[in-house]
């Protein structure tokens, strides 16, 4: 009998003896090489909990989907609320893992095991030993030495717990909406200069400190140590900011400590941040199910209005924040008194999914180009468009030019409606103020005298951009011309024949007028400007918007007669020019004359006297494709992916669908402008080369920049359209990955200085990850990701003749063609024949 008990007295023994973390899943800690799996069963049974109880860490489901989240919640309450999640892109699919490990810490990985997530900040020399959640809420990774080498509390996502700090350069992020985690557009930022700040935002290339709409206050320039050192969160629930003298500053009332309540400080999805309390017991039979209630926010309403508050900021704050809302959106109160948001009348939001997001346009915006502002033909803007009456609705950060006095909301409707720049108008106190889209800030306010108008397209107004059969638009015209004749009396039918005889005589002979060649059918389309003009149009050509090897371009403002009204354009002044720089100028004016797609620059005018040749284009608000993709801030995948297929569709309309066949010859990010919408418009035509439509070769000096040229530039070769696929590829791999095509090698390192080389290497090593390392959203559609980088490696073979034409590269992108697995582009490599033979060349 005695040697059972001695076997389990030495069981016993040698369990006392193992490692902490081997049987750590029973309290709060997490062992090394101990895993999760997201599952339903993940949702109710987290991986690890607080001792209390009142926290858990582990996977939630969202919603009714088959998606999940790492995060921290709440364990205790009905509802349980998330105080922290993993800061992926998007929830991750069932089946997915998170385990920790003793080199990287927590490492969250989809079904397939690509890496989706991993702490930011955790030293790639730690180890770590084990980790644990507290009673604070705050998981902890501790290393073998017992120091903290990662905690969430030093990287909060959108909310704080009692105890929490935020020290200067920390931030908290809000999400996209209620449902959707991911990181949306407004921030709490404790900045450098002691100030805590609320901003937004809304456009990427934007700096932050430009789009407040609160401000602590707390910044002292003149003498530093009274400037905030960090946000403080409270045990007993008031915030306050440390000062570097120890001194404090209160944002919120003290408040009684009672452990009877949780609190929390998050910035929620609308932008307003709010502090909450909710009974720990807010389940009991008594009590019921009680929400969390909030008992202080910023800003504060204006008066009592949120959507103001935005707008304005707080009575000392002098900067102007991005609006609740998106771009065209409308802001109102709701029930609760927080910020909802609206899109106007024939608008619908650009993002389906996020109702706090931009609105489109569900038609053709009004151009200067139609017919009454072109002179191509009698008639007005009523004729083309409506302004819908939107009460109370009002947008006071766009306003392009006042009318005052204005006795009547129809006069001002009337001044919006005949002018081609206006999208929207408003009418108050006797005065009227235009709009210009996109239109930021917009609000909605019962409580004040003004009508908001927004110019729509007519129903029964075929735009111009779109294409319908002849035959069928003829017959049309019949049936409706007949079906009037047989309904009204003989005098009318009489007039009306009358009317239509006439009308016929007039078209044919404005048919006749515009089939009939001249020197100047090309530049009737166009403003010619004198070099005066565009003098007083720049100011001087003083405020210089960028420069090239042979142009630069400078911002100015042209008045269009017709209305009245002013435009911002890019006036681009050719300088430094070849000998021959004048048959180039005709070339690029009447090239770019013929061309209309939504992807080019439009040329609006130009001017071409003596030594003086300069083109006026379309101004671009966003700036260049260089700025936006190598800029501080990465650009998220799905605009990117937006605006590669952009480029595409528009290299495709230049080779294949324009009169004359442009090859553009110097593809390039500086040449890619971004309108209001980031839509990509290609630009810069000074460098082209054109053909006729029969010619398929020519041959000339090399053009281009560097690391974008063809290889059959330096050949002396004749070259084809086949140039500008090589020079998108390069652009493709600088759009997938978010770098120069030419990097500083002590930065890079040897392998990585040249982008396409250490692509190729990716792609053949299958470590495609490593190009999109940071980028979650990228490497969450990997297929994607895959399929833009095969695409790339086709446009880049240095034999012309096996990289796809431009349409090819268009429907590859699209999904519409399948993506054959490409050859090595180093042609040193025998690349297989099967691989070869997949080249997509039609």
């Amino acid at each position: 009998m005695g040697y059972p008990l001695n076997l389990l007295h030495l069981l016993f023994s040698v369990l006392l003896l193992l490692p902490f973390h081997t049987f750590a899943q029973n309290n709060n800690t997490i062992g090394v090489g101990s895993t999760l799996t997201a599952t339903t069963t993940a949702t109710t049974k987290p991986w690890v909990s607080s001792p209390s109880g009142d926290f858990a860490f582990g996977f939630q489901q969202i919603q009714a989907t088959d998606e999940f989240l790492l995060c921290i919640w709440y364990a205790k309450l009905h509802e349980r609320t998330i105080v922290w999640h993993a800061n992926t892109s998007t929830a991750v699919p069932a089946g997915s893992t998170v385990g920790l490990e003793a080199d990287s810490g927590l490492i969250l990985r989809d079904p397939q095991g690509n890496k989706l997530w991993k702490p930011d900040g955790l030293s790639e020399f730690s180890q770590v030993d084990h980790g644990f959640l507290n009673d604070t809420g705050n998981l902890v990774l501790v290393g073998r030495d017992s120091t903290v080498v990662w905690d969430t509390f030093s990287h909060p996502t959108d909310t704080l717990s009692p105890t929490q700090e935020m020290p200067i350069g920390t931030m908290l992020a809000s999400r996209r909406s209620e449902a959707n985690f991911s990181q949306g557009r407004f921030y709490l930022h404790m900045q450098d200069d002691g100030d805590l700040v609320l901003l937004t935002k809304t456009l990427p290339k934007n700096s932050l400190i430009d789009r407040q709409y609160y401000s602590s206050q707390t910044s002292d320039p003149a003498n530093k140590t009274n400037s905030g050192l960090k946000l403080i969160f409270s045990s007993d629930g008031s915030l306050l900011i440390l000062k570097r003298s120890n001194a404090t500053t209160e944002l919120s009332p003290p408040r009684s400590s009672s452990p009877e309540i949780y609190l929390r400080l998050t910035l929620d999805f609308d932008g307003v941040l709010s502090l909450y309390r909710i009974p720990k017991n807010n389940n009991n039979s008594s009590g019921g199910n009680q929400t969390w209630t909030s008992i202080w926010s910023r800003p504060l309403p204006q008066p009592d209005n949120f959507c103001y508050a935005m707008f304005f900021g707080d009575e000392n704050s002098a900067h102007l924040g991005g609006g609740a809302c998106g771009y065209n959106s409308v802001c109102s109160v709701d029930a609760n008194n927080r910020p909802s948001c609206e899109c106007p009348p024939h608008y619908s939001l650009i993002d389906p999914s996020d109702k706090y997001g931009s609105c489109k346009p569900d038609f053709v915006p009004p151009t200067c180009d139609e017919p009454p502002a072109a002179g191509k033909g009698k008639g007005s803007y009523e004729d083309l468009y409506d302004l819908i009456e939107v009460p109370d609705t009002d947008w006071p950060a766009n306003d392009r030019e006042g009318i005052s006095p204005c006795t009547s909301k129809e006069e001002c409707k009337m001044a919006c409606l005949n002018d081609c720049l206006c999208d929207a108008a408003v009418f108050a106190q006797n005065g009227c103020w235009k709009k210009r889209l996109p239109m930021s800030n917009g609000v909605r306010d019962t409580n004040k005298d003004l009508i908001g108008f927004i110019k729509v397209r007519k129903a029964d107004f075929v735009s111009p951009f779109k294409e319908f059969p002849a035959e069928k638009k003829d017959q049309g015209a019949l049936i409706l011309a007949g079906s009037v004749l047989l309904g009204t009396s003989v005098f009318i039918n009489f007039l009306l024949i009358t009317a239509a005889c006439l009308g016929f005589f007039f078209i044919y002979k404005a048919k006749i007028k515009k089939i009939t060649p001249t020197k100047t059918s090309v530049q009737s389309n166009l403003c010619h400007f004198s070099y005066k003009e565009l003098v007083e149009a720049t100011n001087g050509f003083k405020e210089e918007l960028g420069r090239g090897a042979s142009a630069i371009v400078y911002k100015g403002e042209i008045i269009i007669t017709s209305v009245g009204s002013k435009n911002i354009v890019a006036v681009k002044k050719l300088d430094r020019v070849a000998h021959d720089s004048g048959k180039e100028f005709m070339s690029e004016v009447t090239a770019i004359g013929q061309t209309h797609h939504k992807h080019l620059v439009r040329l609006l005018g130009y001017c071409n006297e003596e030594q003086h040749q300069i083109l006026v284009y379309e101004y671009m608000s966003n700036g260049t494709l260089a700025s936006f993709l190598f800029g501080d801030l990465t650009p998220s995948w799905s605009q990117r992916i937006k605006i590669a297929l952009g480029i595409a569709r528009g290299l495709t309309y230049l080779h294949k669908e324009c009169s004359t066949q442009i090859i553009h010859c110097d593809i390039k990010p500086q040449n890619i402008l971004l309108d209001d919408y980031y839509n990509a418009r290609i630009s810069d035509f000074g460098l082209a080369k054109l053909l006729k439509m029969n010619e398929s070769r020519t041959q000339t000096n090399i053009r281009g920049t560097k690391g974008y040229v063809a290889p059959e530039w330096f050949r002396n070769n004749k070259v084809t359209a086949k140039v500008d696929v090589y020079s998108f590829g390069v652009l493709l791999m600088e759009i997938i990955t978010c770098r120069r095509n030419v990097e500083d090698v002590e930065r890079w390192g040897g392998d990585k200085a040249i982008l396409t080389d250490w692509v190729t290497d990716c792609f053949l090593e299958k470590r495609l990850d490593l190009l999109v390392e940071n980028d979650e959203e990228a490497l969450n559609d990997r297929e994607n990701v895959e399929k833009f980088v095969m695409i790339s490696i086709w446009c880049i073979q240095e034999d012309s003749s096996l990289r796809p034409t431009m349409r090819k590269v268009s429907q590859m992108l699209e999904g519409v063609v399948q993506v054959p697995v490409p050859p090595n582009p180093n042609p040193f490599t025998v690349s297989s024949p099967k691989s070869l033979a997949l080249a997509p060349t039609s």
